[in-house]
């Protein structure tokens, strides 16, 4: 029987126990041997769940205990959890998380004293909740040179955008309802900020290209800037509105980003909506795989952390490799350097809009502004071609 220690009994540690509980037959048979949770540490009064019996609150009990082999870190953040998690490794103790935070900014130290120590440090439940991506990533597609990694993961701000084109709400009226339907937290903040994206493509890009990627690196935007007006003009012009993390490879020369992008109706990723998730890697020889799903909630992420779990146990005495290299600020290019198609609304006359852009495609007029897709322009230019008289008011990618 293998013992585990579960620290945090928030949303994703109720969830895990829970299926842990509920499923312990069929997660015995696939790891090779009975799981049993032996201790949960919160220090908030749980005493009328149902495992109310294995709750401790001293983290001491858990780091010196020989008969636990994995522990669940699911409490969140890089205060305690990154020290438990180190103290963890340290002594001999695989350790399994859906901190995505965590594993964006120490990944690589942390992967590497799990290296040293002859354990396993997994998180597939840090990006995608239930989709599975980090296996499909570095074992189905091993034999791919990945170009590309993108997609849509954050839920929230996924829903918002969702409830602003199918309902034309405004995003402030949005995220109100997303909050009321506790999809969006009270200070929303690393969703709507797109913080939260920036984390989970740093750590696909990590994977994908070798090399560690530090969210502070990474060139994030938002999605406040989105308006009503916006995804009208988005829709007459056949595209979706939609947030995106992406990492890709041009050249020898990688760019990582979170910015509002417009997705053309017929691509599947556009029809991804509400607190839904999707990804999508690029490789040379499987070509474009779109992986869907629920990418966050309770027992979603769960049914990650306790794939994680069974992995772990099923691998004691046998590290399974997955990590990258460390990386530096000279890793990534500036992603204006890109060139792509641009939505662009403004309240420019037409003929300066013309004058200075040449062929552009018209969405139509509204309110006294007017919105337009431009040719195919790096950043820089854009930014040149605006800085001579035209004030954006919207200005989106279009994926390509």
């Amino acid at each position: 029987m293998a013992e585990i220690a579960v620290l945090g009994f928030g949303v994703v540690g109720s969830g895990t126990v829970e299926v842990l509980d509920k499923n312990s037959a069929k997660v015995a048979k696939n790891a090779g041997q009975n799981i049993r949770v032996k201790y949960i540490l919160d220090i908030r009064d749980f005493s009328d769940s149902p495992f109310h019996s294995l709750f401790v609150n001293d983290f001491e009990t858990i780091v010196n205990d020989p008969d636990i082999s994995v522990v669940v870190e699911v409490i969140g953040g890089v205060g305690v959890a990154l020290e438990y998690t180190q103290r963890c490794l340290e002594a001999g103790k695989s350790v399994v998380t859906s901190n995505k935070e965590l594993v964006a900014a120490h990944g690589y130290s942390l992967l590497k004293l799990a290296r040293e120590k002859g354990v396993n440090y997994l998180f597939e439940a840090s990006v995608g909740g239930g989709i599975p991506i980090m296996r499909p990533l570095v074992q189905c597609m091993a034999a791919n040179q990945i170009s590309e990694i993108f997609g849509i993961l954050n839920g929230t701000t996924n829903y918002i955008l969702t409830e602003m084109e199918k309902n034309g709400a405004e995003f402030e009226v949005a995220l109100k309802d997303a909050q009321l339907k506790g999809y969006a937290e009270a200070d929303p903040t690393a969703d709507v900020e797109g913080h939260d994206a920036c984390r989970k493509i740093c750590i696909l890009a990590s994977l994908a290209f070798g090399k560690h990627v530090y969210p502070d690196l990474v060139s994030t935007e938002g999605i406040r800037s989105v308006t009503k007006d916006d995804k009208f003009f988005a829709s007459e012009l056949g595209y979706k509105i939609k947030l995106l993390g992406r990492a890709r490879v041009v050249g020898d020369k990688l760019y990582a980003y979170v910015a509002s992008h417009l997705i053309d109706k017929e691509q599947l990723l556009s029809g991804v909506e509400g607190v839904m998730n999707g990804v999508v890697v690029r490789g040379n020889a499987v070509g474009d795989v779109i992986l869907c799903g629920a990418g966050a909630g309770k027992l979603p992420t769960a049914s990650a952390v306790v794939a994680d779990i069974i992995d772990a146990v099923k691998h004691l005495y046998a590290r399974k490799w997955i990590g990258w290299e460390d990386g530096d600020p000279a890793l990534l290019a500036d992603p204006a350097q890109l060139e792509t198609a641009w939505y662009i609304r403004t309240d420019a006359p037409k003929a300066k809009i013309e004058r200075e852009f040449g062929d552009v495609i018209f969405a139509g007029e509204s309110n006294g502004t007017i919105a337009f897709k431009t040719m195919m322009l790096s950043g820089k230019k854009i930014n040149d071609i605006l800085a001579r008289g035209i004030k954006p008011l919207s200005i989106f990618r279009i994926l390509v």
